[in-house]
C-alpha cells in the first residue's frame, strides 16, 4: 500500500518540481486602456473582451475618455491574405497558405511609446479540393478565427510584459 502511494505521488511531485502552472489572466501594469482601431474589426472586439476580463483593467470606450486612460493601444492594421502555394500538373490549386497580420503599438495619452510599432504574423496551411469546396470554405473561416485568437493572446502577453508606464 505504501508503495502504491509513493508511485502515485511521483508524477505529481515531478510536475510540481518542473514549474508547471496553469495559464492565468495576465497582470497588467495599467488600470485603464483605450483601444484605437479601424471600425468593425472582429479582432478589436475580441481584444476588448479579453482585456476587459482581467480583474484589474477597465477598457474605456468613449472617445472623451481617451485623455483619462493610462495607456492607449493603437491597432494600426489587420490584414488577411490567401496565397496559392501548390498547384497540380493541370494548374488546379492544391494548397493555400492563410496569413493574418496585425500591426499595433502601445503608448500613453501624452505620446510616450511603451511598445513600439510591432507586427505579428500567424499563418496556416490549407489543402484544397474542388470536390469539397464548401467544407474548405468553412475550414478557412475556422482557421482565420483561430489565428485571430492566437494574435489576441500574443498581444495580451506583450501588454502584460510592460512593467512601467
Amino acid at each position: 500500500m505504501v508503495r502504491r502511494c509513493v508511485l502515485a505521488a511521483g508524477p505529481v511531485l515531478a510536475l510540481a518540481a518542473c514549474g508547471f502552472k496553469l495559464r492565468q489572466a495576465p497582470d497588467f501594469a495599467f488600470r485603464t486602456i483605450y483601444i484605437v482601431s479601424p471600425d468593425g474589426l472582429p479582432l478589436t472586439t475580441e481584444l476588448r473582451r479579453s482585456i476587459g476580463s482581467a480583474d484589474n483593467v477597465k477598457v474605456l470606450m468613449a472617445p472623451a475618455e481617451l485623455a483619462s486612460a493610462d495607456v492607449v493601444l493603437e491597432v494600426l492594421s489587420v490584414q488577411q491574405e490567401k496565397v496559392v502555394v501548390a498547384q497540380n500538373s493541370t494548374g488546379q490549386v492544391q494548397e493555400f497558405q492563410l496569413r493574418m497580420r496585425v500591426r499595433f503599438r502601445l503608448r500613453t495619452p501624452k505620446g510616450k511609446d511603451l511598445i513600439l510599432e510591432t507586427e505579428l504574423l500567424q499563418q496556416r496551411d490549407l489543402s484544397f479540393s474542388e470536390t469539397t469546396a464548401l467544407a474548405k470554405e468553412a475550414e478557412e473561416a475556422l482557421l482565420y478565427r483561430s489565428m485571430q485568437s492566437e494574435l489576441v493572446l500574443q498581444i495580451m502577453l506583450r501588454l502584460a510584459a510592460v512593467r512601467e508606464i
